[in-house]
């Protein structure tokens, strides 16, 4: 399972890119992404995904299946 990032709710602030353990998130076009073959979710490492933390806009969701 990986993150995503909401293109309609991110702003761009790019608190969550220096916070990933697996350097999963990319600026693109004007938003950040989340690379889903990269990131862990920060299993094994933290109790939560580090990227969902930092986010004040909520942004950032579990991908759907």
């Amino acid at each position: 399972m990986s993150m995503s990032i909401s293109a309609d709710l991110c702003t761009a602030c790019g608190d969550c890119e220096p916070v990933c353990p697996t350097n999963a998130i990319i600026p693109r076009k004007g938003i950040y992404f989340i690379k889903a073959d990269v990131c862990t979710e920060c299993d094994g490492e933290f109790d939560m995904p580090q990227c969902m933390n930092v986010c004040t806009a909520d942004s950032i969701v579990p991908l759907e299946a």
